[in-house]
């Protein structure tokens, strides 16, 4: 674990504020505007360390740009993320999780790890019910 800093720890408290998925631009932008003088480099290792500790989700957008969002489970967890808003709910997909041993072991793998985001459109932004 890595030491915490201020910076990290405003880094921290800046992405709890987030409700959806913020790049680290994003994620900056908001820190200049606190006043806090972080610059964008520390904002990215910052956020690079919350991911591999797992105190913050990290997924590539359908653009290819890396977003971050606080992580409210600490174990393994795939996303439903609104293209529209950023809303994401946190998932179980415990057949994927099956799918992605299957194969693995029918290929002679063996630890698999996989990464699973769908994108969509929310309810709220589609005019639809839930």
């Amino acid at each position: 674990m890595k030491r915490n800093t201020w910076q990290r720890e405003a880094v921290k408290t800046a992405l709890d504020g987030q409700e959806a998925f913020v790049s680290a631009q994003d994620l900056h932008s908001v820190l200049r505007k606190k006043g806090t003088g972080i610059g964008l480099a520390t904002v990215y290792r910052a956020l690079a360390d919350l991911a591999l500790e797992g105190d913050a989700d990290t997924l590539q957008s359908v653009e290819g740009e890396a977003l971050y969002r606080a992580c409210a489970t600490s174990h393994h967890h795939h996303h439903l993320i609104c293209r529209e808003c950023g809303a994401t709910v946190e998932i179980a997909a415990t057949d994927i999780e099956q799918w992605a041993q299957k194969v693995a072991a029918e290929n002679g793998y063996s630890n698999p790890e996989h990464v699973v985001d769908v994108f969509g459109t929310c309810a709220d932004c589609s005019g639809k019910p839930s």
